[in-house]
């Protein structure tokens, strides 16, 4: 047995690191429960690659040359005549924060479709200051009447610590916060309709449909609610040691799906009509309403404009390079030599500059406003890492393998 075979793997990810032959994304990517559901070919729980080494994520974006996109657009003129409404009154609904995508979003099926959505907002754990002036020109300069969620911020903060403590995924309770909210903001305003932007074809789910199935338990699910958890700890345990009611929890809860079902909500991604291109996105969103990139690079990578409401985000981006040996630049990276904005050398050579990246510029501040230890963090880190990807040599964390082929254990 060699040593690869005796190395403790966790999260059920693949023992054999592999990276896609055209993108710098690796086989340690997680599937969202989505794409999990609709991967008929492999049903695994990371990212799956074909024979010759090609991953979903680029195959399905190869797909997309061969799209009739005009019929595509036809299909949601089709769509939005059905429930256009004649009265002024909301007829769809946009989730989102006044990023790239939700900007675009909104103001394209206002201004080109002629439709009269309602944009809600679950608004970050912390904003960045260039995130709350780019909610406010969405708003102002986009045109659109909103409604931001103020949560329970306790429990927000509570939730938070936790999955960060349970799972090291300090994104997990705002994920589904924003994820549940506008299907139920739709279902109380009568509102048929809710978009969201890009499709999960983007990120390698290449059958993903157009809308999403509100009988579907993985995205609405109501049922035993004892046996859900939240940040690592089910809800009978919050309530008993955590003195945390149902009532509070019901923000960060999916509606029942009959509810859904019979309010007649339809979940639907854009991006399925629509081709989507980030750049394009972001540039659209900068004329029409005033979203601004940020100042500096974000840490981890090497964009401005992608993600950049939050100011945990960062740090979520830095777990996922601890778990799975994935960084944000990866990420990035990756979706830019899809568009071919980039080469794939261009990409190794960005990953290598800035994947894993740590990011200090909130992280104090991140670390008192949930209440948790700086180093207490730290140490959660070396707790979640993979023996199969990292090796301590001599005190200093290495991957074990990188898409550069120069980790730690490449090449021996």
């Amino acid at each position: 047995m060699n040593m690869s075979e005796q190395l403790e793997v966790k999260y059920g990810l693949p023992r054999e690191v592999k990276f896609c032959k055209r993108c710098v994304m690796s086989n340690q990517r997680p599937v969202s429960e989505i794409e999990f559901k609709h991967n008929i070919n492999t049903k695994k729980r990371t990212l799956a690659f074909d024979e010759a080494g090609i991953c979903d994520a680029c195959r399905a974006n190869e797909q997309k040359e061969r799209i009739d996109w005009e019929k595509r657009e036809q299909e949601l003129v089709t769509l939005l005549d059905q429930h256009r409404s004649k009265d002024g009154s909301y007829d769809c609904l946009v989730p989102g924060s006044g990023g790239k995508d939700s900007a675009f979003q909104a103001h394209i099926l206002k201004t080109k479709y002629g439709m009269h959505p309602l944009t809600v907002t679950w608004p970050p754990i912390l904003y960045t200051d260039y995130g709350y002036q780019n909610w406010k020109n969405w708003i102002d300069i986009g045109g659109f009447d909103n409604i931001s969620f103020r949560r329970n911020g306790r429990v927000m903060k509570l939730l938070t610590r936790l999955a960060i403590e349970n799972l090291l995924h300090p994104f997990q309770t705002f994920m589904l916060g924003q994820k549940n909210l506008g299907p139920k903001m739709a279902a109380k305003f009568g509102i048929p309709l809710v978009f969201y932007g890009e499709n999960e074809a983007e990120y390698g789910n290449p059958i993903a449909d157009n809308s999403t199935s509100l009988r579907d338990n993985s995205y609405y699910t109501f049922q035993h609610l004892d046996d859900l958890y939240l940040g690592g700890v089910s809800i009978g345990e919050l309530r008993e040691k955590h003195n945390v009611g149902i009532g509070d929890l019901m923000a960060f809860l999916p509606a029942p799906a009959d509810e859904l079902m019979k309010a007649n909500i339809q979940v639907h991604y854009l991006g399925y009509y629509l081709r989507w291109t980030p750049q394009e996105v972001y540039y659209y969103a900068t004329e029409h309403t005033g979203f601004k990139a940020r100042p500096f690079r974000t840490q981890g990578t090497y964009s401005k404009y992608n993600s950049i409401d939050d100011k945990i985000d960062d740090l979520h981006y830095y777990t996922t390079y601890i778990k799975f040996g994935l960084g944000r630049a990866t990420y990035d990276a990756s979706q830019e030599i899809r568009n071919n904005h980039i080469t794939r050398e261009e990409g190794q050579a960005l990953v290598k500059k800035f994947d894993g990246e740590f990011p200090d510029r909130y992280f104090n501040e991140i670390m008192e406003y949930i209440e948790l230890d700086p180093q207490r963090f730290h140490d959660l880190c070396d707790k979640f890492r993979s023996p199969h990807l990292w090796a301590n040599d001599n005190g200093t964390w290495k991957l074990r393998h990188n898409v550069n082929n120069d980790g730690f254990n490449d090449n021996r």
